[in-house]
């Protein structure tokens, strides 16, 4: 079973970061943007491209928003 890759976006400053977060540890920032959008567009990208990707979307109270799945979920929760 493949770990999920779980992709942060996150105010940072005046802008936006990118974090990749492992399942034991910070895997670290892949980027910043000027705006959210930009740096949610990139997260999308890249948890579609994981075998199984998350997106977790903070506001700028670092408070989440949205999250995003993709890919093969092994959980089997209904509903």
């Amino acid at each position: 079973m493949a770990d999920r890759a779980v992709y942060h976006v996150m105010p940072y400053g005046n802008g936006w970061t990118l974090n990749l977060v492992g399942k034991d540890e910070d895997k670290g920032e892949l980027g910043a943007w000027d705006h959210k959008d930009l740096a949610v567009a990139r997260a999308k990208e890249l948890a579609q491209a994981a075998p199984l990707g998350q997106v977790v979307v903070h506001g700028e109270d670092g408070k989440i928003q949205d999250e995003f799945t993709y890919g093969a979920d092994p959980r089997n929760i209904p509903g």
